[in-house]
């Protein structure tokens, strides 16, 4: 069943954003620079050069960032493997690639699915990658947009669309509504543990959910975009603090504390963790790095970039 998508304002300045990503891939005036050979050999900072689209990449605290050819409107990696969100241009409703790419970013595989590139990841062993993407035309959708959130195993082929049937328990009831939506979804090193947002009734919850038993719980409320840290203990997260605002957050998973971290301004991003201290973000066309205990100040890694991915 199709669902309707919550935060009505972040949900149209997501898709908007998506769309100026898209056309400015398309039409970059640094399309002129020769494209570089790109891997995902360590010790790396790729990202989405905002101006044209291109996939780039720069040592992790150096200068010297190249672009490759390859143009995303998302863009993740972990260990060999990379994904790529590419909207096909012209086509209405959207449409988007779902490109799985090997450690030269060679593509392994393709989905074609309907929509339009919000999040992307790629589980830390490799195996899986998994993606947001919002939808037009839900009948009773009053904003016009919905999300879906879906993966793709590398090792056995499967294809999950939507995880929109996976079974959620709120307390010790199963949880049935017609307007869930789920987005952001986040794996374990181990493959198996999982966590995404469940959107229903003006409310989100952060939900764990296990993909061998495929089957969930909500264990803490106004959670967005998730991201598990490298150890498994902590997600960092996007807080709603107003309407169409959010403050970064993490969250311990053992005692449930949250800390806000010292980024003070909105982030409507799904956020990226450097290592077990680091959490990194888009904002404001750049790549953001911040503690992730809540000390410290935000410190601006790249400009003209968007999508951080760090190779190990």
């Amino acid at each position: 069943m199709k669902k309707l998508v919550l935060a009505l304002t972040g949900t149209a300045l997501l898709v908007a954003a998506a769309v100026t990503y898209t056309v400015s891939a398309r039409h970059g005036t640094a399309d002129a620079e020769p494209a570089a050979q790109l891997t995902l050999a360590p010790g790396q900072l790729l990202f989405r050069d905002t101006a044209t689209g291109r996939v780039g990449a720069a040592p992790l605290g150096q200068d010297g960032k190249k672009l490759g050819g390859l143009k995303c409107d998302r863009f993740a990696v972990a260990k060999q493997t990379a994904v790529c969100l590419a909207v096909r241009p012209g086509t209405l409703p959207a449409v988007t690639d779902v490109l799985v790419l090997d450690d030269h970013l060679g593509v392994r595989h393709t989905e074609t699915l309907p929509g339009t590139p919000s999040r992307a990841r790629v589980s830390p062993d490799g195996k899986r990658v998994y993606w947001t993407l919002f939808v037009t035309g839900d009948s009773y959708s009053q904003t016009g947009f919905s999300t879906r959130a879906g993966l793709y195993d590398l090792g056995t082929g499967r294809l999950v669309k939507t995880i929109e049937e996976l079974p959620v328990f709120l307390g010790d009831d199963r949880y049935f509504a017609s307007d869930v939506n789920y987005w952001g979804i986040t794996f374990a090193p181990d493959g198996r543990r999982f966590y995404a947002t469940l959107g229903s009734k003006g409310k989100t919850y952060l939900v764990e959910a296990d993909y061998a038993r495929y089957r969930g719980k909500a264990i803490r409320e106004n959670v967005e975009c998730p991201s598990l840290s490298p150890d498994g203990k902590r997600v960092a997260f996007k807080k709603k603090v107003g309407e169409g605002a959010w403050r970064l957050s993490v969250l311990d998973l053992a005692t449930m504390r949250e800390t806000a971290l010292a980024e003070t301004r909105s982030v409507d991003d799904q956020a990226l963790w450097q290592d077990d201290h680091t959490v990194l973000y888009g904002l404001e066309n750049a790549v953001w790095a911040v503690p992730a205990d809540g000390s410290g100040a935000p410190r601006k890694l790249l400009a003209d970039a968007s999508s951080p991915a760090v190779t190990g």
